[in-house]
């Protein structure tokens, strides 16, 4: 008879597991336990990414300077484009110049900004490794809510 009373006082899991009020209190412990756990560590992971610290801008002017033999008229000097300025996009890399970090191309005026984490990079142009054309890459610092003007000149060597 203290076997049916126990039976009937505790939960019956299929016949095969029975849990009694002293091991549910047990088994809701040890998952509070996890979920305590589980939320200290998004609490902590979500504050890290708002404690990080706020971006910097880089902006700056692409310049592409295709020189010719003299001409008397200025009526054939090159027309700079706006699809002259998406034929050279601009690279943002790592210090040491081995991660790409962002791309960006210039607009219809050779203007550009861009928006990154605080930290040291350079600004290169695409191809440039290739030969074709001649630019110098420039090593620059973005500092949090702060802008810093790099310029861009790109010698594509066309004569």
């Amino acid at each position: 008879m203290a076997a049916d009373t126990a039976v009937k006082s505790g939960y019956s899991l299929g016949g095969m597991v029975e849990i009694y009020p002293a091991h549910s209190f047990a088994v809701m412990t040890s998952v509070l336990k996890y979920l305590m756990s589980a939320c200290v560590f998004f609490v902590l992971t979500g504050s890290a990414s708002i404690d990080a610290a706020p971006p910097g801008f880089v902006q700056g002017r692409l310049k592409i300077i295709s020189p010719k033999e003299v001409e008397l008229a200025d009526e054939n000097a090159p027309v700079i484009t706006a699809e002259n300025y998406a034929e050279y996009s601009l690279i943002i890399l790592s210090q040491d110049e081995k991660k790409e970090i962002a791309r960006v191309t210039a607009d219809r005026n050779g203007n550009y900004r861009l928006a990154l984490p605080p930290g040291n990079y350079v600004l290169d142009v695409q191809g440039r490794a290739r030969g074709h054309l001649r630019a110098k890459p420039q090593r620059f610092t973005v500092v949090s809510n702060q802008t810093v003007r790099v310029d861009m000149d790109i010698d594509t060597g066309v004569r």
